[in-house]
């Protein structure tokens, strides 16, 4: 593969197209100066707005959100698991029916693979604008996100009409829901119990992995942080690996699917057979399948890269997996 079909693969940081529109909560007051922003696959974008940088399909879905301090995401459940890591800033992530049963902090580095079946958001809590990186399940994401009825209720106070189909319409500008087509339904008490109510030692015991472990960990291999035998035992449908300085390695190697490299700290120089390329924190690169490849950081000075590559597990539920 030549270096200009790779760059094709490639999402600069600084190229990444924002979308102010993507959700629900587009026009409530603490969420609406959210960027949104879609890298690998659909998401589960509401709105029609929304650009996809790379649509070959992976078996999961990356994108990732950028916020201001001070601004929030509202509560919402995936059917498919959600992973975050911080590429910049410190993050709260909350959790539960209205969002206090339990809370954690992330700094740049940290991850977490959020349980399916339990209400979560999250804010920025730093000084600066801020971006965490997401990966979803599934080529389709579980089909859309399942909203707290509390925010689909504050939408509709702000202008902002959620169709039975998942699709986003926006009385202030005259939009309204095509005939015979209804708003999206509030969940009931009955499915409110469904969802589960974890404490904070359950969800950051199991969930959470912090940066500067992961460095140590990682001394002499790349560390699997979220697998069947991962760090956070875990099967949602792709495996996680963290990847150091000490633990990077020249040697060649491919996979049987696409898979995807995202630097959080450093600068990586990927070599593959055709080319190569310097990736920076917030670029995401996709790697052809069967393509060997190597990743080794190209400068002097702190380095971290994850590694994603789909499994043949189910991308459904995860809570409670053993």
């Amino acid at each position: 593969m030549t270096p200009q079909e790779m760059e094709q693969r490639i999402v600069r940081y600084g190229d990444l197209q924002p979308c102010r529109t993507a959700f629900i909560d587009a026009h409530t007051p603490g969420s609406d100066q959210k960027e949104n922003f879609t890298i690998i696959g659909g998401g589960v974008s509401e709105s029609a707005d929304q650009h996809v940088h790379i649509t070959i399909p992976h078996g999961f879905n990356i994108g990732a959100a950028g916020q201001p301090p001070k601004c929030r995401n509202s509560l919402h459940s995936h059917r498919t698991a959600e992973v975050f890591f911080v590429l910049s800033g410190r993050w709260r992530f909350f959790w539960g029916r209205w969002g206090t049963t339990g809370e954690v902090v992330l700094e740049e580095g940290d991850i977490f693979n959020i349980p399916t079946g339990m209400f979560r958001g999250f804010e920025n809590i730093g000084d600066d604008y801020g971006m965490i990186m997401a990966l979803l399940g599934g080529n389709d994401a579980g089909g859309g996100v399942i909203w707290a009825p509390q925010v689909i209720e504050d939408a509709r106070d702000h202008g902002l009409v959620l169709s039975e189909k998942g699709k986003l319409y926006d009385t202030k500008k005259g939009q309204k829901l095509p005939d015979g087509e209804k708003p999206m339904p509030l969940l009931t008490d009955e499915e409110l119990k469904q969802f589960a109510e974890p404490t904070a030692a359950d969800v950051v015991g199991g969930y959470v992995r912090r940066y500067l472990d992961m460095v140590a960990m990682s001394d002499k291999k790349p560390v699997k942080v979220i697998g069947e035998n991962g760090i956070i035992r875990d099967k949602p449908g792709f495996e996680v690996d963290f990847i150091s300085r000490k633990s990077a390695t020249a040697d060649m190697h491919s996979h049987d699917r696409p898979s995807v490299l995202m630097p959080v700290k450093g600068h990586w120089r990927i070599e593959w057979e055709g080319g190569a390329a310097t990736l920076a924190p917030g670029d995401t690169m996709s790697v052809p399948e069967n393509l060997k490849h190597s990743a080794v950081p190209s400068m002097t000075g702190e380095a971290g890269l994850y590694h994603v590559v789909a499994t043949d597990d189910s991308a459904g539920k995860t809570w409670g997996w053993q």
